[in-house]
């Protein structure tokens, strides 16, 4: 009776985790569409602070903030916010 229940356990763990990796991933957002949605007040620019809400890291989103705001006016224009960032040459 110990061995059936034994299988049946790990028959029924092993139909969890194949159904869980089967699950669809949610698909990423495009730059635009990240712009939109941290556009809180809809007024075409993002500021500091609808940057930074959410945040997992405020320091880290602060120094991304910085670097992104190219004319330094406070904000994030579309342009701004969808650059991709420079790569860093190898030393």
């Amino acid at each position: 009776m110990k061995v059936i229940t034994s299988l049946l356990a790990i028959l029924a763990l092993s139909a969890v985790t194949s159904f869980g990796a089967d699950a669809p991933k949610k698909p990423k957002m495009t730059p635009e569409e990240m712009f939109a949605k941290k556009d809180a007040d809809k007024d075409g620019k993002v500021s500091k602070e609808e940057f930074l809400k959410g945040s997992k890291d405020a320091a880290k989103s602060e120094a991304a903030f910085g670097n992104k705001d190219k004319d330094k006016d406070g904000f994030l224009s579309k342009e701004e916010f969808t650059a991709a960032p420079k790569k860093k040459k190898a030393a």
